[in-house]
């Protein structure tokens, strides 16, 4: 289970954006936060990514509260958790190939030896094709370095999956792509999924439910 419980959280203590949040993601559960743009929706996506430590309230993963945020977080925390962002040109190192983006968290974590191989097999699983893999992100298009991006969350085999506005800049069939990336990928590993968005439509279709920010945060 992952758990938001109580969380306040922001960029000044005094002005908090995200207020007594309570949030809860089964295994296997896809659950889809909706909300306007600026409600504070992508700020409690980053708690719960463990990249953003909450002023207030705490993170339950699997039973265990969360201690430390970022690189601080517990290893076996830190990698049970994938994130995929709305923009990929912020989230993607421009200086790195696609193929060292995607083997990031792989490196990072002692696994150079397995890293080709994953990299590869993971680059057939979203789509993209082996002469995008030495290109640039300057060199791609924004789909294809969202492809890439997802790739990269899903690297350390994730047991949850936070999704924060993951298609909103996207055409309509590389969303329907990368959806369907995310579903076989739940489907096969029992992995928890938050998406967050403001597309009502997408989110239901997508996600077993729905929670309204309003039903989340204290106003």
């Amino acid at each position: 289970m992952l758990e938001l419980r109580a969380v306040t959280a922001g960029y000044d203590r005094r002005a908090p954006v995200v207020r007594d949040a309570n949030l809860t993601v089964a295994p296997g559960e896809a659950v889809g936060l909706l909300g306007p743009s600026g409600c504070g929706k992508s700020t409690l996506a980053r708690v719960a990514a463990l990249l953003h430590r909450p002023d207030a309230g705490e993170v339950v993963l699997d039973g265990t509260p969360v201690r430390g945020f970022r690189h601080r977080a517990p290893r076996e925390q830190r990698t049970a958790i994938g994130v995929v962002f709305q923009q990929p040109r912020l989230a993607a190192d421009p200086r790195l190939r696609l193929a060292d983006l995607i083997a990031e968290p792989l490196r990072a974590t002692g696994r150079r030896a397995s890293a080709a191989d994953r990299v590869a097999g993971l680059a057939d699983t979203v789509g993209l094709t082996p002469d995008l893999l030495g290109r640039r992100p300057h060199e791609v298009s924004d789909g294809q370095l969202q492809r890439a991006c997802l790739a990269r969350a899903l690297a350390l085999h994730p047991r949850w999956l936070v999704c924060d506005e993951m298609t909103a800049m996207l055409d309509a069939s590389t969303t329907a792509a990368l959806v369907r990336v995310v579903e076989d990928y739940r489907a096969s590993t029992g992995a928890g999924l938050l998406s967050v968005g403001h597309d009502r439509t997408l989110l239901n279709r997508w996600c077993d439910r729905t929670v309204p920010w309003e039903a989340v945060a204290a106003s």
